[in-house]
């Protein structure tokens, strides 16, 4: 790649590890932000219940703001897109750390509140498609899976941050510090430097391939999401069921892995934490991994071979956990390296769609299926555990089979140059 091509990898790897920072933060600190942005008369579960809502909205705003900015990124340009949706997320996560609680403004404060994370969601929604559409269309179409591989490694290190960030404040500070305050330090510095991203997006050029369009007047003249609707159905199924191959590896064995490991194996929070971390500075490594292979094998080879890995390494990993706890820690590195296996996903996806409509095909394929499977797959799991201590890995190992056959659709039908 040339000095460019890395400087603006660089740039958007960055951008996204800082905007996924701030949309994850807000969990890290939910009992706090409970505590204080409801009514102190209700009882904590239900103090609990409405900041997990106010949370879950952002998650269902994803859809709607991805496929709103993925529009205009198909007619007015990837860059535009791209740096709005960071400006958005900076500004409502430092919205979030200047907000008066309940005990200021009552009411307002948990409306406030819902609203800021809707505004999360929407920008998340355009940052993630948006950030692998803009590199895909930069790099030397031999270098597309290390791009994207690379920008997913930058989106979990914004997961890493997050949950260190959480760890160095309620170490560093009494319970009753956090909540006279010191809460706000994490969304204040997560704006902040949201907003220095914005500022360095400025030199950022856009996509030759968006310009090239432009020039030959190649652009859409139909609202792009209906030629997706039309024209791409094939896309849209593939691309949904790598997001579901994604999101089962992201939130079982990444986001659910410490409360599972907890009450159903018996660990300590704290143990079960650092063996959070080291996942996902595996899971770090492994995306940048599997955009090396891929980049070298194709994405339809990639995902036939390498999916079921991913329900392997799960197995093994709870498996071995019920044999002997030592093993905590190596299954974890070896469960984070398999489900780098996401790091191939956006290469895949950006091939499916033709450059006129690739921005919202990709987006409202992967914010729809993120919307569907982040709302069921812990009550899935979570149900699925009542009968077997093994049901995480068993889940994830059947949306490894559906990776594989996916890796036959890949193989069988048409592909898109960047």
């Amino acid at each position: 790649m040339s000095r460019q091509d890395v400087r603006t990898l660089s740039l958007a790897s960055l951008g996204g590890a800082l905007e996924f920072y701030d949309f994850i933060i807000f969990v890290y600190f939910a009992t706090v932000i409970g505590q204080l942005f409801f009514p102190p008369e209700l009882p904590d579960w239900m103090k609990q219940l409405q900041t997990f809502g106010v949370f879950a909205a952002g998650y269902l705003a994803r859809p709607l703001g991805g496929i709103i900015m993925a529009h205009f990124g198909d007619r007015m340009g990837r860059k535009r897109m791209f740096t709005f949706s960071i400006l958005m997320m900076a500004v409502s996560t430092l919205g979030m750390g200047l907000l008066p609680t309940y005990a200021d403004i009552g009411l307002a404060a948990p409306v406030l509140l819902l609203l800021l994370r809707v505004f999360q969601g929407a920008a998340i929604g355009g940052e993630v498609p948006g950030a692998w559409v803009f590199v895909a269309e930069h790099v030397p179409a031999h270098r597309i899976g290390l791009a994207c591989g690379t920008v997913t490694c930058g989106l979990t290190l914004g997961i890493l941050l997050g949950s260190l960030a959480a760890t160095g404040v309620n170490t560093l500070f009494t319970p009753e510090q956090v909540l006279d305050d010191v809460w706000r330090g994490p969304f204040l510095l997560g704006g902040v430097f949201g907003l220095v991203s914005v500022y360095l997006r400025r030199w950022l050029a856009e996509t030759p391939v968006f310009r090239a369009m432009q020039e030959r007047k190649q652009l859409s003249e139909e609202l792009p999401l209906r030629v997706v609707a039309r024209d791409h159905g094939r896309g849209v199924a593939i691309s949904m069921a790598l997001t579901g191959l994604l999101s089962a590896g992201i939130i079982v064995l990444i986001l659910m892995m410490p409360s599972i490991l907890q009450k159903f194996y018996g660990f300590g929070a704290a143990e079960s934490l650092r063996a959070n971390s080291v996942a996902t500075l595996f899971l770090s490594a492994g995306c940048i991994t599997a955009g090396l292979i891929v980049d070298r094998i194709g994405a339809a080879r990639f995902f036939l071979w390498f999916s079921p890995l991913l329900g392997l390494s799960a197995l093994i990993m709870f498996t071995l956990l019920r044999a002997d706890p030592s093993w905590l820690f190596p299954a974890s590195a070896m469960v984070g390296l398999c489900v780098g296996v996401i790091g191939a996903v956006p290469h895949a996806m950006v091939h499916v769609f033709p450059g006129s409509v690739r921005f919202s095909g990709l987006s409202t394929s992967y914010n729809l299926a993120y919307a569907v499977f982040g709302g069921l797959t812990p009550i899935a799991v979570t149900m699925m555990l009542q009968a077997s201590p093994l049901a995480p890995a068993l889940y994830v190992l059947l949306f490894g089979v559906v990776g594989s056959v996916t890796g036959l659709a890949l193989k069988r039908g048409p592909h898109h140059a960047v």
